[in-house]
């Protein structure tokens, strides 16, 4: 059985090692088929490609795109992409806009809350300077001893009602399915445990997502505790979605489980990558 990982990043957005280097790291974690998938950048795939052919990796082109729905901030997955395609690569940039200025605001807040110096202090974890996130912030406040990790920085500083949280106006959820859609991939609702819906409002972005031409949501991820991978392998079944998985890997030592440890999928889904490989 093929070891396939469909979510992960490298420096070109909020990763830490270069894509070449996240393909290695993965392939001795095993992983047989991977996918890069950076927020809301596409720059690394040419390199993450050649990389994986030099370990005999198979690789999917992907990406994350930042959506804003109901309030929240959602990530929609975009597996088995054109990169280069035109709509995509222009919603990518216009979505990439105003986060330098975000940033500055969240320094600018940290620094009333006794942290200063923090933005020139987060760019030194950034790879790519059009995609300065709050994860290069939480490393920074971990470096200076502000917090012991980024979990403790994001509940403490970076989340709403604290210091340092600055919404952002992403792209909508039909933007995002078109772009993928137009780039000839293939629409996930990535780690959807983590969004802070109830019931109501995570049916109904499931059935939009639905009706817009999406068809896969991730089930086994870093970013969802063992208990939730039942819980969306029952919506996958009730939705009729496809299954992914992916470590959602940032750094070696930052994940929840790293790329040996993660679960399969629960018997009974159909992997969104059934006739891939």
């Amino acid at each position: 059985m093929l070891k396939v990982d469909l979510h992960c990043h490298s420096n070109v957005s909020d990763g830490v090692l270069a894509p070449a280097a996240v393909a290695a790291y993965a392939r001795k974690g095993g992983v047989d088929a991977w996918a890069l998938t950076d927020h809301d950048e596409v720059k690394g795939i040419k390199a993450a490609r050649q990389a994986a052919a030099g370990l005999g990796m198979r690789f999917v082109p992907g990406v994350e795109i930042s959506v804003t729905w109901a309030n929240e901030t959602v990530h929609v997955v975009g597996l088995q992409i054109d990169e280069d395609a035109p709509a995509l690569v222009q919603g990518l940039a216009a979505t990439r806009a105003g986060r330098d200025a975000r940033g500055r605001e969240i320094a600018n807040q940290l620094a009333r809350a006794g942290i200063p110096a923090a933005y020139e202090g987060a760019l030194k974890y950034v790879g790519n300077p059009d995609l300065l996130s709050r994860t290069h912030f939480a490393r920074y406040l971990v470096e200076i001893g502000a917090c012991a990790n980024t979990p403790e920085v994001f509940r403490k500083y970076l989340s709403e009602g604290k210091p340092g949280y600055v919404p952002h106006r992403w792209a909508t959820l039909a933007d995002a399915v078109g772009w993928i859609r137009s780039a000839g991939g293939i629409p996930v609702i990535a780690h959807p445990g983590r969004y802070r819906f109830d019931r109501t409002a995570e049916g109904a972005l499931f059935d939009e997502f639905k009706q817009l031409g999406g068809n896969t949501i991730e089930v086994v991820t870093g970013s969802h505790t063992p208990d939730q991978y039942a819980v969306y392998a029952e919506v996958a079944k009730r939705y009729g979605f496809l299954a992914s998985r992916g470590t959602d890997f940032h750094a070696p030592g930052e994940a929840r489980v790293e790329f040996d440890k993660l679960a399969p999928l629960p018997a009974g889904l159909t992997p969104v990558w059934h006739d891939w490989f």
